[in-house]
């Protein structure tokens, strides 16, 4: 791990050293568990925000690289979708001003970024969020990274339609460890 101003403090939330008293937190390294080879098993709501409850489920793997010590990182996912293959990538950058992580997303369908979703972690638990545009109106979109030890991971998608009041739950990625 690199350096933190911080360094020897202990962890207190799974992800990074804890701060110490009267610092803020340094998120460099929130997203070290998910470097390296992953198993993922996706489940899609089939019809977002439409209140529907018809959901499906298929397998993929996923490839995480960190860089810039930590400042950084790289996912590549590769499954086979009932409508044919997903190759996505998500780039993950840290921003030490901010002390928050931006995701930027997109997917061999498209060649193009979506907007970056923000965020940073709290106790365990990653929250990013970003406005999209989903079947031609605004809605919030938001992510959720939980990590359950060092072989397995979770991310959630969910979309709000009434800016933030509630949201639906539509696409969930459990990872697991590839050996």
């Amino acid at each position: 791990m690199g350096s933190t101003s911080n360094t020897g403090a202990s962890r207190t939330d799974g992800h990074g050293p804890a701060p110490l008293p009267g610092q803020p937190r340094d998120g460099t390294h929130d997203f070290d568990f998910l470097a390296g080879k992953w198993r993922v098993h996706h489940r899609r709501l089939r019809r977002p925000l439409s209140g529907a409850n018809d959901w499906y489920e298929f397998e993929g793997s996923a490839v995480e690289r960190t860089l810039w010590e930590g400042r950084a990182n790289l996912e590549e996912i590769e499954a086979e979708m009932p409508g044919g293959r997903l190759r996505a990538l998500a780039l993950r950058l840290y921003d030490p001003g901010s002390r928050q992580w931006s995701i930027h997303w997109s997917n061999s369908a498209t060649g193009t970024l979506d907007r970056p979703m923000i965020g940073e972690f709290r106790d365990g638990r990653g929250l990013f969020v970003c406005q999209e545009v989903f079947d031609g109106r605004a809605v919030l979109q938001r992510f959720i990274w939980t990590s359950s030890g060092p072989d397995a991971c979770r991310w959630e998608q969910a979309y709000s339609a009434d800016c933030g009041a509630s949201w639906e739950t539509n696409w969930i990625m459990e990872f697991t460890r590839a050996e």
